[in-house]
């Protein structure tokens, strides 16, 4: 059996309905659709449920604007950054094989909360200006990945 020989089981297949095609078929006049009313007018929008309040109403999740191109970051704090050893280079897997971070999603972002004693080299996709300072002014660095 080839692709191009494919066909439906017989009598599976029925002939499309010919409505609107004069008083003869037995389908014309009224076109199969009854006698006046919205339905016959062809004037029900698409998602409209007869008054009731529509789907895309009652899902409020799905409303406003959504940026498709929004990139999320995975989240460090500089409290988490200080259990590190001092004169350490950070880098995303780091933190990933230390279970710091879950999962790096789009880039790591490190945020100025807590503390910082050590002096560290980080090697992030962000930073805050909190976090940035903090590392400097403790002797580390803030290196901004591609």
């Amino acid at each position: 059996m080839k692709l191009g020989e494919l066909q439906p089981n017989p009598g599976a297949k029925h002939s499309a309905k010919r409505v609107g095609r004069g008083i003869g078929s037995g389908h014309g006049k009224t076109a199969t659709r009854g006698h006046k009313g919205q339905h016959a007018r062809n004037t029900v929008r698409p998602g409209f449920e007869g008054g009731q309040t529509p789907l895309h109403r009652r899902l409020p999740r799905y409303r406003g604007f959504h940026n498709l191109f929004r990139k999320e970051y995975a989240i460090v704090n500089l409290a988490q950054l200080d259990k590190l050893e001092a004169g350490t280079v950070v880098t995303p897997e780091l933190l990933l094989e230390k279970g710091i971070v879950r999962e790096l999603k789009d880039g790591v972002k490190v945020l100025g909360d807590g503390d910082l004693t050590k002096s560290l080299t980080v090697h992030a996709h962000k930073f805050s200006k909190s976090a940035a300072e903090k590392l400097q002014a403790k002797g580390g660095t803030a290196e901004v990945i591609g």
